[in-house]
């Protein structure tokens, strides 16, 4: 098949991709017309549907595989495809794993590395609330595994929340080297747990987002709340280990303006909040790369505040 991300304005497309989101308008002439965006692992794209009661356009819905025919054209600097004929599609005619977008680390040894750093936490409390969120609890687990860590931004795709969250837990683990008055079984379960409300906060694959829960309430406050569940449940869990690693949780974002309900108070917190931040601005600026070959000025990024550059190793 021709990968999303393969396509340039003016090709012809025919091929399968899965519908990831349907919508039906009418143009200012009145005239009835349907928006689907097509995905793959490499990406999305718009796909408009001009004359949706062609007899070459099928049923179809939402989250449905479809065998798309038409053209690309470029409208107003993004690419689209203009339709011509949809199938709907059966199973065995496609592949899953070609339409959706997997880390490219193997998830269940990353999955085993994150293991080990809690196996090596000394603090019997902390770590037996995490073997009861990763190890005992079997539901969770595979949402963990299978999570994205963000829609669009950063990691957004299956396993994106777990490679995050080893990233950040690797990051921590140096910074109670370089830093030695840092509480090392602190920082090490907070960094675990940073982003845990994600698993609830995004639906799974191929819908990938936001749940009513992630809207109502967002992946911190989740997250605290999930481990306060568990807290609870722990006979004798000190109130104060409990507050500071809760404590982290609510302050990863670091500043309030970036969602954070509380800024940073203990330095386990001040560490998690950075270590968060670079692995989500440098996987960003890695995705920004790996889509494009321009060594030129890429122009301006919201996220960044500035235009960037791309580079390559001579």
């Amino acid at each position: 098949m021709k990968f999303i991300k393969d396509y340039s304005d003016g090709d012809r497309v025919f091929d399968i991709y899965l519908c990831k989101h349907k919508t039906s308008a009418v143009t200012k002439n009145g005239k009835p017309y349907d928006t689907a965006v097509l995905q793959d692992k490499t990406g999305t794209i718009d796909a408009k549907i001009w004359d949706p009661n062609n007899a070459g356009i099928a049923e179809f819905d939402s989250l449905d595989y479809i065998e798309v025919y038409g053209e690309i054209n470029n409208f107003q600097g993004t690419l689209q495809v203009n339709v011509k004929r949809i199938r709907k599609c059966q199973e065995g005619e496609y592949d899953p794993a070609d339409y959706l977008p997997v880390s490219k680390f193997n998830i269940e040894e990353m999955y085993t590395e994150l293991l080990g750093y809690i196996d090596r936490i000394e603090n019997k409390y902390l770590k037996q609330l995490l073997e009861e969120f990763f190890k005992k609890d079997e539901n969770f687990i595979k949402a963990f595994k299978q999570s994205s860590a963000a829609k669009t931004i950063h990691h957004g795709f299956v396993g994106g929340l777990l490679q995050h969250t080893l990233s950040v837990t690797r990051l921590c683990d140096y910074y109670c080297t370089a830093y030695p008055l840092l509480k090392k079984d602190l920082l090490i379960a907070a960094a675990i747990c940073h982003d845990m409300g994600k698993t609830k906060e995004i639906s799974l694959f191929p819908q990938n987002d936001y749940t009513d829960d992630g809207q109502f309430l967002g992946h911190i406050v989740i997250g605290v709340e999930m481990v306060g569940e568990k807290i609870r449940q722990i006979p004798g869990f000190p109130p104060v280990l409990a507050n500071e690693l809760k404590h982290c949780i609510l302050a990863h974002h670091g500043e309030y303006e970036f969602g954070s309900p509380k800024k940073p108070a203990i330095m386990e917190a001040v560490a998690l909040s950075y270590a968060d931040n670079t692995d989500a601005k440098l996987q960003t600026f890695t995705e920004i790369m790996e889509n494009t070959t321009d060594t030129n000025w890429l122009g301006f990024n919201r996220l960044f505040d500035s235009n960037l550059k791309g580079t390559r190793m001579e």
